[in-house]
């Protein structure tokens, strides 16, 4: 039997939200409809004169607590319904950390790697320009995620401001500092993951420094956050990328693989430790476990292999609803997608108010009000999830849904 895709896993999600808030089928087919969606069409002239179709995708899934919000990817499996669960969950994210924003997504179906600079800046630019009447600093803020980068983010902002006569920061975030992006954005997903799971293993009595970890994914984010844990004092036992993974019971010296992927591009090959797979990797003999690459990895079959005692989801929709029952079952606490890795959404808030205030932070600030931001939110959560006797996930789920509720009933249904 094929594994759920992200949409069926958001839906499902959603559906069991609605019924611990007893919400009628009308609030719950509100909630699970995207407000806006847009297929386009995104031709490019390759380096060498041909020109080839690629297609891009942004939806909005909410917007009645504020603009969209949410990356846009690049990747070769990217289609409609992966951007529409991916939109669903930054609209109960955005939610559950308190950001005036609604849930957004985009994505274009192709392999960057496969794609010269030249060519990824024409194909960013010309989907820019077919998405424009949807995106706007008031309307819908972009992002990095995977397969797109800072870069990106300044040829999306470029493209808007040169259509529009003046440059206009806030309409992405995730930017250089050079034109408007703020300090601590590019680590600020792997801090809030580091924020989570510390006040996760803080309720059950522990402390980073007592624990070991194995992280799936090694970009963007899991990069860092391994060597956040390492410089708390996590022993990280093993990470893994696309390529493969490496582990070292006694502990991996994190820089030193910093250090052979910027060599290299992968972890594998790394001398100072034993290789091992991704699904491995999900089964290893450690406290805390982090999925930090793509969707669906914990599935009923690998989720039945897992031994930590922790799951804290650094990637979005990592874990299937097979997977989740699978868990709990097992008594193994997981740390949602919505709540774990809102660290990223929550800095691109503080960038997107400094762009519309031209005021930058320092980086103690923004760090500071990060971890208030996310202690917080995760208090929230757990507080809900002892009194109310459900999962985290459940507990994130219900807040975040009910809060777009109530934005939905006090706006009212027009016309």
């Amino acid at each position: 039997m094929a594994d759920p895709s992200p949409l069926a896993t958001a839906r499902a999600q959603l559906a069991t939200a609605i019924e611990i808030l007893g919400y009628d089928d009308g609030m719950h087919a509100m909630l699970a409809t995207p407000r806006r969606e847009m297929h386009v069409a995104v031709p490019l002239r390759r380096d060498d004169g041909h020109v080839e179709i690629r297609h891009g995708y942004r939806v909005q899934h909410n917007i009645s607590r504020g603009p969209g919000k949410g990356g846009l990817r690049y990747a070769a499996n990217v289609d409609l319904d992966e951007v529409r669960a991916l939109a669903m969950w930054m609209t109960w994210k955005c939610a559950v950390v308190e950001l005036p924003y609604g849930g957004a997504k985009g994505g274009v179906a192709l392999d960057p790697s496969r794609y010269s600079p030249g060519e990824l800046e024409r194909i960013t630019r010309r989907y820019t320009s077919e998405i424009m009447p949807m995106i706007g600093p008031e309307r819908d803020i972009m992002a990095p995620d995977v397969g797109t980068n800072e870069q990106t983010m300044a040829w999306v902002m470029d493209t808007y401001s040169v259509n529009r006569g003046y440059t206009i920061p806030a309409v992405t975030t995730g930017k250089p500092l050079s034109v408007g992006g703020s300090l601590g954005r590019a680590t600020a997903t792997s801090r809030g993951v580091v924020h989570m799971a510390a006040a996760t293993l803080a309720d059950a009595g522990v402390d980073l420094r007592e624990v070991s970890a194995a992280v799936q994914g090694f970009g963007k984010v899991g990069s860092h956050l391994a060597r956040f844990l390492a410089e708390a004092g996590t022993r990280v036992v093993a990470v893994s990328d696309e390529h493969g993974g490496v582990m070292a019971p006694d502990g991996l010296d994190v820089p030193a693989v910093l250090a052979h992927v910027q060599h290299t591009g992968t972890v594998v090959g790394f001398p100072g430790g034993e290789p091992i797979d991704n699904t491995a990797l999900l089964g290893l003999d450690v406290d805390l476990l982090v999925p930090a690459a793509v969707e669906g990895v914990l599935d009923e079959e690998t989720a039945a292999n897992v031994k930590a005692r922790w799951v804290v989801e650094a990637a979005n929709g990592p874990t299937t609803t097979a997977g989740d029952r699978v868990l709990a079952e097992r008594g193994v606490v997981v740390v949602p997608d919505i709540l774990a890795n809102a660290g990223g959404v929550v800095v691109s808030y503080f960038e997107w108010v400094q762009a519309n205030e031209a005021y930058w932070w320092t980086e103690p600030e923004i760090e500071e009000r990060l971890a208030q931001r996310m202690h917080r939110s995760y208090a929230t959560v757990a507080q809900y999830a002892r009194a109310e006797g459900v999962s985290l996930r459940d507990a994130a789920l219900v807040i975040g849904v009910r809060r777009v509720a109530e934005a939905h009933r006090t706006r009212g249904l027009y016309p």
